[in-house]
């Protein structure tokens, strides 16, 4: 979906289409959590904090998020989806993949099947949504982004590689900022310089993800589209009004985390062993601090026991913004049956 958020205000609020939108606030901790397409090309972006939002677009209307709204038109969105698929895998509210090789439809073209699905979203909930149309999860992903708003992208089996290897390395979905800073650093700014590195090269700079940074740009991402997600963690966080100085008054706080942590292990009937405690500084700096137990626990007074630990492990560096509790390594195991997915041709163009 184009611009989520700020979209659906703008639709709920007509006087508000056509003018720069973010969903947040200006006061002294607020965040952008969206904006309108109006506001974008004034620098306003998501993550950005609302008191520099505000400078550097002054006209710049803020909007309080209203996520009851969101999900019911996600779920009106997701519907459409079901009626061409039932390989739908959600990433967010606004976002998901879908694996139309075989279709509901019988529709032969992938290109058309995405066309279909914004023209059916755009009649159904009166908003835009953009597609990347690709062999592959990854790329589909990024071709998304190419002809947005309100457009679609299609990338054959073809044109993979030649696609990749012109793209700018800081668009590769995945390369975050730290690791595109590090692959400048190394000489490699787009896709074809990534692919002229051999994979002993990445091993040594990216341990870990050399693998699939060489598989890649290569176009080889063989994850199916997974209708059922299993759920890897549970998280609450808070920012707080005034920064917290003080171990005493942290340990109040995560002692509320913990207790909502305990809610939601609840309600999803899971349990886990590993316990992340995160800390945002007043700079912006970020810490998190793990322990993995020996037994599954879900109980407020196990979690925050050990939150309390961890807290106590280092010494904090300056006044703290942010506390963030998770759990994770969950009881939830994959299922048994897992589905064997077979490729079948289904054409990329009409």
């Amino acid at each position: 979906m184009d611009a989520f958020f700020a979209s659906v205000a703008q639709l709920d609020y007509p006087e508000l289409r056509g003018l720069p939108v973010a969903v947040g606030s200006d006061g002294r901790r607020g965040v952008i959590a969206a904006a309108s397409y109006e506001a974008r090309k004034f620098g306003v972006k998501s993550a950005m904090a609302g008191s520099l939002a505000k400078k550097i677009c002054p006209a710049l209307i803020f909007v309080k998020s209203d996520f009851v709204r969101y999900k019911e038109i996600s779920t009106q969105v997701r519907e459409i989806f079901y009626e061409y698929t039932d390989l739908v895998e959600p990433l967010s509210l606004d976002e998901a993949y879908l694996d139309v090789t075989v279709n509901k439809k019988k529709i032969t073209s992938a290109s058309k099947i995405a066309r279909l699905i914004r023209e059916d979203i755009l009649n159904k909930t009166g908003l835009n949504a953009s597609a990347g149309i690709a062999p592959n999860k990854f790329v589909a992903k990024i071709a998304s982004d190419v002809n947005k708003p309100n457009g679609q992208k299609t990338i054959t089996p073809n044109e993979v590689v030649t696609f990749l290897e012109k793209l700018q390395i800081r668009k590769f979905y995945g390369v975050g900022k730290v690791t595109t800073q590090k692959m400048y650093s190394l000489g490699i700014f787009t896709g074809a310089d990534l692919k002229n590195k051999e994979l002993p090269f990445l091993e040594r700079n990216f341990k870990s993800s050399a693998l699939h940074y060489y598989n890649i740009v290569r176009g080889i991402h063989n994850s199916p589209v997974k209708s059922t997600r299993i759920r890897k963690s549970v998280g609450a966080e808070h920012t707080y009004l005034e920064n917290l100085t003080s171990e005493v008054f942290m340990v109040q706080k995560l002692e509320v985390l913990s207790e909502e942590i305990e809610k939601r292990l609840s309600k999803n009937n899971v349990k886990g062993r590993t316990i992340t405690l995160k800390i945002k500084y007043s700079d912006f700096i970020q810490t998190t601090r793990s322990k993995t137990l020996g037994v599954f626990v879900f109980s407020k007074k196990e979690i925050h026991k050990v939150v309390t630990e961890l807290l106590y492990q280092d010494v904090l560096k300056d006044s703290v913004r942010l506390l963030g509790v998770s759990i994770s390594n969950l009881n939830n195991e994959e299922p048994e049956n897992v589905k064997q997915y077979i490729q079948l041709k289904l054409e990329f163009n009409e």
